[in-house]
């Protein structure tokens, strides 16, 4: 297996930036941004369905569809983020925040709010 750049989302969320802040008719990526979360949204859900049912394909061909799927997420998920001004980097430390901490702590902490 070829040796990825750890780097990739943070490269990926560059290019996102910088279509939000240049956009291009011809960008994708720009036009979902047009479109807002109600947009981004709806493509957000389609891809969480699409990586659900490739993760239940069996064997290697739904394990790569699983990827690929996955990726698709990642992505627009990203595009989200961009959209609502908030930075990978900002999710990655309220991910360091909960290490240590019991998952249903931390959903326990969240109920009410």
């Amino acid at each position: 297996m070829a040796e990825q750049d750890p780097r990739a989302l943070d490269a990926l969320e560059a290019t996102i930036l910088a279509r939000q802040s240049s956009p291009d008719e011809k960008s994708y990526t720009a036009k979902l941004l047009a479109g807002g979360v109600e947009k981004i949204g709806g493509k957000i859900l389609e891809e969480a369905a699409e990586l659900v049912e490739a993760a239940g394909e069996l064997e290697e061909v739904g394990r790569q569809h699983t990827i690929y799927e996955a990726g698709d997420l990642l992505y627009h998920m990203l595009v989200l983020l961009a959209a609502r001004g908030v930075r990978l980097s900002e999710v990655e430390a309220e991910l360091a925040r909960r290490f240590g901490v019991s998952g249903l702590e931390e959903k326990a902490s969240r109920e009410g709010k």
